[in-house]
């Protein structure tokens, strides 16, 4: 793929976990998609559609107003990388804390490897701890 369209893939996957369109997902991430969170994840990775869409939903229901600020993004061949900020307000349990209504803002970032003109893996690296520390988990 061109580096455009690399562009424009990770930014429609950014646009998914901004507005939850749930709906988008089998556009930007490949049936056998594959993420692979923080090894101090509750479940280090998530495989496919359904694995996805449960990590966007549990995450808007915890954040409803989540959005990712893309930072820089840079594209080599078939891998995307992206630092971003992350802002939310905590409206709902997360990792079983009760709402607190903090507003949280974190780092993070990601390489993507896009294969067939979808994306099939991320490595995926948040500033976890901040996010604990601002809704009062940390």
């Amino acid at each position: 793929m061109s580096r455009d369209r690399n562009k424009a893939l990770i930014d429609a996957l950014h646009a998914i976990w901004c507005s939850g369109n749930l709906g988008a997902i089998p556009d930007v991430y490949a049936s056998d998609f594959v993420v692979h969170w923080a090894k101090s994840a509750h479940d280090p990775e998530t495989r496919g559609h359904e694995g996805i869409r449960q990590a966007i939903a549990g995450l808007k229901d915890s954040f409803p107003d989540w959005h990712e600020r893309v930072v820089d993004m840079v594209i080599e061949g078939d891998r995307v990388v992206t630092r971003y900020i992350s802002t939310g307000t905590h409206l709902g349990t997360f990792n079983g804390i009760k709402p607190t209504v903090n507003r949280i803002e974190i780092d993070e970032m990601s390489i993507y490897r896009i294969e067939d003109g979808k994306v099939a893996e991320q490595w995926c690296l948040a500033d976890d701890l901040m996010l604990l520390r601002q809704i009062g988990g940390g």
